[in-house]
């Protein structure tokens, strides 16, 4: 096992005006598991792939453990790849899959059978060593892809969105498998997705990127507690988190026509006499009397809780609707309103999150 560092890498493709990873610096502890996460096109896959040496670093350096892998060709890095669409041989038996790498690097017969029916045996593959891949369902495949890692006992393992490829049901079932074996194995793990709610039920740590550009890296419940741009809070959780641009006024902001209480220390802060709040949709409370006006549009009942979708009306008394995006809020009521309904919501001041409108920069 091993630390990861990442130290100012930047990856520029040809013909590109700007980096794909630029300046990442990313410290990765002994044993962790660490889920690189983000929009298509922000740069964890290329992060990846420059850990892996699969791409060029044109400044900068990666180190595993004590070495600068940065020049290292992939063979002699000690680590051990999961790809997304398996990689597995279609005319090899799945045991054959699991120790062809052992096989090239001359590992005796006995031994590479012992690895790869230990490593079956924690998997839940030992009846399937005879098959072959095409015989083999998607998650039996994405099994083996990973057992074929396991049998090198790498210093770190790499996953590249392994879970795309499975149904919702099967994935739910599967992420919650690599997350236990990781921290069975204990070894280094960097693993990349583009699903928020992966990324923060899988990780030790999770790394928000956006456009090659690291945005905040820490625990799964620190992001969703205290993002640190509007960027970070609008990613992270499912529903996103409310995003309304609010106008400074005494003792608070005014969002239609409600104030809502905000220290006046935060809102100093603010570059401007406008600032953007940030509301959980489990934030908010059906209001009897002031609250922040809602015009419904959809109502989701999901059994425990009901989710109300609309936008906000300008004034608490008046259902004219303004051009504020969406919002959500989430209800335990097992009778919610309905649609075309004008609601007011209260929000404890303690949960609201404030940003500064200009920068995107966490004032709360």
């Amino acid at each position: 096992m091993a630390t990861v560092s990442y130290r100012d890498a930047v990856r520029i493709y040809p013909g590109s005006d700007h980096p794909a990873v630029d300046h990442l610096n990313l410290e990765i502890g002994d044993g962790e598991f660490m889920v690189l996460v983000g929009p298509s096109g922000c740069g964890k896959s290329t992060s990846l792939r420059m850990l892996a040496g699969l791409e060029e670093i044109n400044s900068g350096s990666v180190w595993i453990g004590d070495r600068d892998v940065t020049d290292l060709p992939p063979k002699d890095r000690d680590i051990a790849m999961v790809f997304q669409n398996y990689a597995l041989y279609p005319h090899m038996t799945v045991a054959d899959n699991m120790g062809f790498a052992l096989k090239m690097q001359g590992v005796p017969k006995d031994e590479r059978a012992r690895r790869v029916q230990d490593a079956a045996t924690l998997l839940g593959l030992t009846d399937l060593l005879a098959r072959k891949p095409k015989n083999l369902s998607g998650g039996q495949r994405q099994r083996v892809a990973m057992g074929r890692a396991i049998v090198r006992s790498p210093q770190v393992f790499l996953m590249d969105e392994p879970l795309s490829n499975l149904d919702a049901k099967l994935r739910v079932q599967t992420r919650t498998q690599i997350a236990a074996l990781q921290s069975r194995l204990g070894v280094t793990t960097v693993y990349v997705t583009h699903d928020q709610v992966e990324a923060m039920t899988m990780g030790h740590r999770v790394a928000v990127m956006k456009d090659g550009i690291l945005q905040q890296v820490d625990s799964p419940l620190t992001l969703y507690d205290r993002p640190a741009n509007l960027f970070v809070a609008g990613f992270i959780g499912s529903p996103a988190m409310n995003l309304i641009k609010s106008k400074i006024v005494d003792g608070g902001v005014k969002v239609t026509g409600y104030t809502i209480p905000i220290d006046r220390s935060i809102l100093a802060k603010a570059s401007s006499d406008t600032v953007t709040i940030g509301i959980r949709p489990e934030s908010f409370e059906i209001s009897d009397g002031e609250g922040i006006g809602l015009k419904i549009a959809v109502v989701e009942e999901t059994g425990a809780d009901s989710y109300l979708y609309g936008v906000l009306a300008e004034t608490a008394d008046q259902s004219t609707i303004s051009d504020e995006p969406q919002i959500v809020a989430r209800v335990t009521t097992r009778t919610p309103p309905g649609r075309e309904q004008l609601v007011r919501l209260r929000v404890d001041p303690a949960v609201v999150h404030v940003f500064d409108t200009k920068t995107g920069k966490r004032l709360s």
